[in-house]
């Protein structure tokens, strides 16, 4: 059980951030920024920028098995290994022994994690697009949960601030869907995908069209942090970017916060309780965890961020229980761990491409194509199968094993058939949007505890009948395109056994933003409704999911609610 025996720091902080991933990094910088003395936790191992990347220069014959998974890698890793690439030997030390980070499953999910500074920055797909208010308003449009209680024009600000920061390319394309964005100079289509984004246009009049992913890799110029340059074209990205040319915590915001001298930064540190003071009406600090000592610890703030992730803040401000709160920090509602929400994918189609043989690629693009998504926009793009829309990413490839090969000195002919490229291939993958429900949910275990004693996860959580509807028209939109290119062996897809929540690693929506505190936890500046100097600024606070991939506005909002918070601070209202 939790150690009842602590101590109290005698450090003084103006401010806590629980976690270093994507929005703890920029609450950290933010903060940091307004002068603030902050405090930042993580419950994993440090994590240096460039030193600690073993594998990050590493190739495939380096590795036992050219990289595959070890058994041994997958027996302990074997909820992470439904992710697939999180138990590859290049990149599996960034994810969590699900042995000794347990949860539990009423139905399937996956919850694919890593625990350590820097968290998933180090380890995302990197897409990086805007919400609209085709999103913001949707819910209010649709009478479906609850409406967001922001708009575009309150969010435009804080995009711009974030993508001049961290450097997105890409291409705009003046789409309601789609805001425009502050981009450097796209990456390039290959030949197929040209001939694709050709023949789509030619052949649909709904709106639809390809572009080169926006990606939050630098293609031009550097940005602050640690030396960030230009992307390289390794593709090794999961490693850790020793470049610092994609962005991750420790590449950038970690770093800028740093330097100016306010940060405190400690790993190892298993934040379980932000603790409320009934008497003040506010929170004072959180109780901390050594993950190898278990010594427990209280630390005290004027104002506390939780960005641990979406799963990892609810279960904290659930176990934050006290007289005020008897179910959990801010659970008035009866919403905190209800309404997860992930972008459903792994449907789609696949084709080969003729024609091509005597061209190739150059480098190894870090990024695919782009489809925005056309469903229910107006017109002739509307349906009546199923609420909301999605989009599509993928891409063309020209295999070779050339690369897998460490010494060719086999003789002519057989050097001659290895390094010989194979065929072209393209493939489309929707990701779609998922209704908000409060029967999707996650709860605490108090009969199975982890090893520091404290509760762990449980899901229960699962796509709805809109998202099913969803997927046929995924699939069916994606043959289409591909055929109308004039590709061969044009294959739809939808990978079943693979549909549950959390593979997309995009989970949100445990701690919703809201205009009523009876039916939501977050107002508009990301605080708790009934205890302001608590602000969730991870995925927690989506209120729905839309179809793009969600990195960005986590850090979008985090910026704006770290500077209220400032402003609030300096002027006594917190």
């Amino acid at each position: 059980m939790i150690n009842s025996n602590f101590k109290v720091s005698a450090e003084a902080y103006d401010a806590i951030v629980v976690g270093t991933g994507i929005s703890g990094g920029w609450a950290a910088k933010e903060l940091c920024e307004n002068g603030l003395k902050t405090l930042v936790l993580e419950r994993g191992r440090m994590v240096k920028h460039i030193e600690d990347y073993p594998t990050a220069n590493m190739d495939p014959w380096d590795f036992p098995n050219g990289g595959d998974s070890k058994r041994e890698t997958r027996e302990r890793k074997f909820k992470q290994a439904r992710d697939g690439g999180a138990t590859k030997e290049d990149r599996q030390h960034f994810f969590v022994d699900d042995i000794k980070h347990p949860y539990n499953e009423d139905r399937r999910f996956d919850w694919i994690r890593g625990y350590h500074v820097g968290g998933r920055s180090l380890m995302w797909g990197r897409q990086s697009y805007r919400l609209s208010d085709i999103d913001f308003e949707a819910n209010k449009n649709d009478g479906i949960a609850v409406d967001w209680p922001v708009r575009y024009k309150d969010i435009e600000p804080w995009y711009d601030r974030v993508e001049e920061f961290i450097g997105v390319s890409g291409e705009n394309l003046g789409l309601k869907q789609l805001p425009d964005q502050k981009l450097l100079k796209p990456m390039n289509l290959n030949c197929v995908e040209e001939l694709l984004k050709t023949k789509i246009a030619e052949s649909f009049d709904d709106g639809r069209l390809l572009t080169i992913g926006r990606t939050a890799h630098i293609t031009e110029g550097t940005k602050p942090g640690m030396g960030r340059s230009t992307c390289q074209y390794r593709n090794r990205c999961a490693r850790g970017c020793p470049f610092g040319a994609y962005f991750s915590s420790n590449s950038s915001t970690l770093p800028t916060a740093e330097a100016t001298g306010n940060m405190t930064l400690k790993p190892n540190s298993i934040v379980h309780e932000v603790i409320y003071d009934d008497i003040m009406k506010k929170a004072t600090g959180v109780k901390v965890i050594d993950a190898e000592t278990k010594e427990t610890t209280i630390y005290n703030a004027k104002v506390i961020f939780m960005c641990a992730s979406t799963i990892a803040s609810a279960a904290i401000l659930l176990q934050s229980k006290s007289e005020r709160f008897p179910n959990g920090l801010g659970n008035d509602s009866g919403e905190l761990g209800h309404n997860i929400m992930d972008h459903h994918f792994k449907v789609g189609a696949r084709a080969k491409a003729d024609g091509f043989e005597d061209k190739y690629i150059k480098g190894r693009r870090a990024n695919g194509v782009y489809i925005p998504r056309f469903r229910n926009l107006g017109g002739k793009t509307d349906t009546n199968d199923f609420k909301r829309g999605y989009g599509y990413q993928g891409g063309a490839t020209r295999e070779s094993i050339s690369e897998l090969v460490a010494e060719l000195k086999y003789g002519p002919q057989l050097k001659e058939a290895i390094l010989k490229p194979g065929e072209w291939n393209i493939t489309l993958t929707g990701f779609g949007e998922t209704l908000p429900d409060h029967s999707n949910r996650m709860y605490l275990n108090y009969e199975k505890l982890d090893e520091w004693g404290l509760p762990t996860v449980t899901f229960d959580a699962d796509f709805g009948d809109n998202e099913l509807a969803m997927r046929i028209d995924m699939r069916e939109q994606a043959v289409q395109m591909l055929k109308a290119a004039g590709f061969k062996d044009v294959e739809g897809y939808d990978e079943v056994h693979n549909r549950a929540m959390g593979l997309g690693i995009h989970e949100m929506g445990t701690a919703r933003m809201g205009r009523d505190p009876k039916t939501s936890v977050l107002n508009e500046f990301n605080q708790i409704h009934a205890c302001p100097n608590v602000y969730v600024t991870d995925g927690s606070f989506m209120t729905s999911a839309g179809c793009q991939n969600p990195s960005l506005t986590y850090m979008a909002f985090t910026a704006r609610a770290a500077n209220h918070a400032a402003e609030q601070l300096k002027s006594n209202n917190l």
